[in-house]
């Protein structure tokens, strides 16, 4: 009779304690949402719900799947300031994929502003292409694949005994060793721009630079919504010195601009 009334009181209680346990838990899973369903929504054309989707999965952690993905239902929506900075962030983490990059390009060139970007030495321009062909990760796993190639060359070259193969120990290790070396610096290089992040997006429709951080500044030219900025200065709050591909530079506040 005595566990009759124990168990009747805890059933008491779990039946309040029920409406506040359904109230916290079914929201968490209702809004768990997959990436197939994202994609779904995509592919069914509701890219409103796409772009719901993809930004929860974000919060969650990126990539540049995701990004790319939120790029293309934003470019959909013809929402083309928000296609430009997710493509722009999926581009950061995988600068060598060239769909990202065509999609990119075809979202600026529905931007107002043409900027026409500083001559630059033609090896720059190289190095900047060769850096971009991977990611952190792509250059990292070069780098040991390299490193464990110039361990067994190197050995290959100490205890073996044909010329040619001690030759071939011993150049190849060299060889492997260098690249180990260049993909270190390039995934050093990759990691340093992701940290810093120093690009950023016009979103308000028009804005106009100024000399000096001051709203009584003198104007020295106006840009539009989607044109890309380099942040050179970020000390202050309320403003941020911009420098342009073309090598202008001026202040802006930060309401207006959404870094990359």
């Amino acid at each position: 009779m005595m566990k009759n009334k124990i168990y009747n009181k805890t059933d008491r209680w779990v039946k309040r304690l029920l409406p506040f346990i359904l109230l916290v838990f079914l929201p968490l899973s209702a809004s768990a949402v997959t990436k197939a369903e994202a994609d779904s929504a995509y592919a069914q054309e509701h890219y409103q719900k796409a772009v719901q989707d993809y930004e929860q999965l974000l919060k969650k952690g990126v990539s540049a799947d995701l990004y790319y993905n939120l790029g293309n239902s934003y470019y959909r929506l013809d929402n083309i300031t928000q296609a430009i900075i997710a493509y722009e962030r999926a581009l950061r983490l995988a600068p060598g994929d060239k769909d990202i990059r065509f999609n990119l390009q075809m979202a600026r060139s529905k931007t107002i502003d043409r900027i026409t970007p500083e001559s630059e030495m033609f090896f720059v321009t190289w190095y900047r292409s060769l850096v971009s062909l991977m990611s952190v990760d792509g250059w990292a796993r070069m780098a040991l694949i390299s490193l464990v190639a110039a361990i067994i060359l190197a050995l290959a070259y100490l205890f073996s005994n044909p010329i040619w193969l001690r030759k071939v120990g011993f150049f190849g290790g060299v060889l492997f060793l260098l690249i180990f070396l260049v993909s270190n610096l390039f995934a050093w290089q990759q990691k340093h721009e992701l940290t810093n992040r120093p690009g950023a997006i016009i979103t308000s429709s028009a804005v106009t630079v100024k000399s000096t951080p001051a709203n009584n500044g003198t104007e020295l030219f106006i840009l539009h919504e989607g044109t890309k900025v380099t942040i050179t200065d970020s000390s202050m709050r309320e403003w941020r010195k911009i420098r342009m591909a073309d090598g202008k530079e001026g202040w802006l506040q930060t309401k207006e601009i959404e870094e990359i």
